[in-house]
Parts: C-alpha cells; structure tokens; sequence
C-alpha cells in the first residue's frame, strides 16, 4: 500500500465517505502524472504526486486512480510496472490493485451518473469537493504527525549546520547548498521547497534566489528552508547574524511577534486573528524604533504595517508546503492589516500552522511616491531611509494544534 498501514488508509477513507455524504456520484482521484521537459526527450520534471491521492492510497507511483462508488466501495487503479522501469530504473515491486487499463470500462458502466474528479490530471476539479476534501485533511494523523517530526529532526540537522558556518565569506549558494546536504544526511530525501538564502538586502526579498554574494561583517542571512520526508514538509525560516545596532532591535520586534502568534495556535482562533496580532506587536515595534509615528491600531488598520509585513501570518503544512490552505468551506479568502491571509478558518487538533512574522525594508514598496504620500505623517521617512539597506527579519515555527497548549515542532531550531 505505502508508507501508510492499512488501518491508517481505511479510517482516511471512512472519513471521506462519512463526511462527503456522497449517494449517486462517483469519486475519482487522480495521482497525475509526470510533465515533459521542453526538447527534453525523455527527460521529465520532478515528479510530485497529488497529495489527495497519496493520503488516500499510500502510493507515490504516478497514473494510479483511486475510485469510490458509495455502492460498490472503493477501488485502486494502478500502472503495471513496465520492462522499460524494470531495465533503467530498477523497479520490481508490482503495485497492489486493479490495471487502470480497466478505468475507462469502470466509467462507462456509470456515465449516467455524475463524476466528481479530483487530483492531478484533471485540470478542472470540483472545486467544492476539492474544499472539503482539504477541509477533512487539515488535521494530520498520527502517522502524518510521526513523518512530520522526522522531517522536523531533518530540518533542525541543516539550520544547525548553518548557524555553525554563518561567518563572513559564507555565501548564498553555499549555505544553499550546505543546508540542503544537511536534510538529507539526516533522512530527507529532497527539500521541501526552494531554498531562500538572502543576505543584506537580499533578505528583503521574500523568495530570493541564492547567489554569489558573500556574507559581510554586520550583515543579516535569512535562510527560509525545509526538509520533506516522505513527501511531508517542514517548513522554518532563521535569520542569522542580527547581533547588533538596527538589526539587533529588529530580530527583537520579530521575535516578540513570532511569539505571540505561536501562544496563539489554539483551539478555535481564528487564523486571520493570528495574523492581526502578530502585526500589532511588529507596529508596536516599529513605533518604539522611531520607524512609525502612529499608533499600531491605525498602522493595522489603515494597512500600513503591509508596507513592512506584506505577507500574511503563514498557512497550513503538512503534505506540501501549502498542504489545505485556503478558506473553510463557504468562505471566501483571508485578509487582514492590509494583506491577503491564506487561510481564513479556525484553528482545530490536529492542525500544522506556519507562524512566520517577518518586518522588511522593500524598495519597492517603502520608496513608492503613493505610498510615500498616502503615509506621509504616519512614517518617519527618513529614518526609513538611513536604515532601508538593512534587509529583513523573518522567523518561522510549525505549531501543532492540540486541545491544550499548542506544540512547537520546530522547537529545537534555535531563535
């Protein structure tokens, strides 16, 4: 079957059935399959299968479909393996289920009745199925929780060694890929996603690129990186070397705000709530840096703390980097303090939220004449000015939603 065990797999399943109430219609999730490279002969991208799939299968292998009929249960198609996979790629393990050859028949007995498809070959799902389905994976089982805590051992690996080698010299690139190395000596088998490593004003763009450039006396490195296991994702971004001067006092706003949100991830809050609250303490600080010269209330409210947090709070993680983000079903997306939020629900057991406050000096956005104009008495330019060269903070932790206290996975990354 998979990673999964069987008595995993089945209760997924009887949540599905339990909680869509299908009658009629029929189920379809598909696992997609792998995309072409341009002139690239039989070179593919990365394959990532569908993650709605994977939870509901345990298979990683692409052109599976798993199928319900609420009167006939569920059934798996799968690709027999190939002599082709067998000869350059080594596969001998036969994959357990009916041959998908055998789908288009399966259907045919049913095209009187509606199809509900989901997944990753189907380019227009059922967007409200597809909302409940996310809705009904948000809180992760205790074999999701367990890979998740191994990719959290993973992660922890590689922002130690970072901070170990955080010097002057170190560059971009390197700590990319010294990071990287890390997860996977240490259980990943690949990041969870693109590596963020930005330094000076690098750090001020929110998914830099790493390059060249080396790290100097006096400089901030945000490194934005995550281990994935088994498909599951950490995901924690560390600011390092903000020792001193500006950058000190902006590690400390940050971290007072990351804090806050972390004590946050509770039972019933509401996401969007998370956010605002994180952004109150970012104003708040501002204000005492001589930054802002109003209030928090009226910088979150006007949508001025956007000018210096333009990203919401974080989202949900787990099976992807974004697992089941998004609104509750019925419910149109988040926004808040001037910013779109991605998830806009309460918080529930179960759930794995980012909590990534960050404050940035963006020349785009803070040397913008409108923004200048509309904010004119409520920012202190000039002292925007004298420090706009110092970058950004961000800080990011994966909580744990529980029926009490809520647990920090990412806890052992030090802040």
């Amino acid at each position: 079957m998979g990673m999964f065990s069987a008595e995993a797999i089945s209760a997924r399943r009887k949540r599905v059935e339990a909680h869509l109430g299908l009658s009629d219609q029929v189920l379809i999730v598909d696992a997609g399959l792998p995309i072409g490279q341009p002139s690239g002969m039989d070179q593919t991208y990365d394959y990532r299968v569908h993650a709605d799939y994977y939870w509901l299968t345990g298979s990683r292998r692409p052109g599976g479909v798993i199928a319900y009929d609420p009167g006939a249960g569920w059934t798996h198609f799968v690709v027999p393996v190939t002599e082709a996979e067998r000869v350059w790629e080594g596969v001998t393990v036969e994959p357990v289920g009916e041959d998908v050859e055998l789908l288009a028949g399966y259907l045919k007995e049913r095209e009187s009745r509606k199809v509900i498809r989901l997944g990753g070959s189907d380019p227009k799902p059922t967007r409200e199925f597809e909302a409940e389905l996310w809705h009904l994976r948000r809180p992760k089982d205790s074999e999701e929780l367990a890979v998740m805590r191994q990719a959290a051992i993973a992660t922890a690996a590689g922002h130690a060694k970072i901070a170990e080698i955080c010097k002057p010299g170190l560059s971009e690139r390197r700590a990319m890929i010294e990071i990287e190395a890390e997860f996977m000596r240490n259980g990943s088998e690949r990041p969870g996603y693109n590596t963020t490593v930005g330094i000076g004003s690098d750090a001020a763009v929110l998914h830099f690129t790493p390059t060249a450039r080396e790290l100097k006396e006096g400089d901030v490195m945000l490194v934005d990186a995550g281990a994935s296991v088994d498909g599951y994702i950490i995901d924690v971004t560390r600011t390092y070397g903000a020792h001193s001067g500006f950058a000190k006092d902006l590690y400390g706003v940050v971290l007072a705000s990351i804090l806050k949100g972390n004590s946050l991830c509770r039972k019933g809050v509401e996401w969007v709530d998370v956010h605002y609250a994180c952004c109150e303490v970012i104003a708040d600080g501002l204000r005492g840096l001589g930054i802002l010269n109003c209030s928090a209330e009226i910088a979150c409210e006007s949508g001025l703390i956007a000018l210096f947090m333009p990203h919401g709070i974080g989202h949900a993680v787990g099976l992807g980097v974004r697992d089941c983000s998004g609104p509750y079903p019925g419910r149109e997306s988040g926004f808040s303090c001037g910013a779109g939020v991605r998830c806009n629900f309460p918080l529930e057991p179960g759930y794995v939220m980012t909590v990534e406050p960050g404050c940035y000096f963006m020349p785009p956005l803070l040397n913008k004449p409108a923004n200048r104009s509309k904010f004119a008495g409520e920012v202190n330019w000039s002292r925007v000015d004298e420090v706009i060269s110092v970058g950004g903070v961000r800080l990011e932790d994966n909580m744990l939603v529980t029926e009490g206290d809520p647990e920090n996975l990412t806890g052992a990354i030090p802040k």
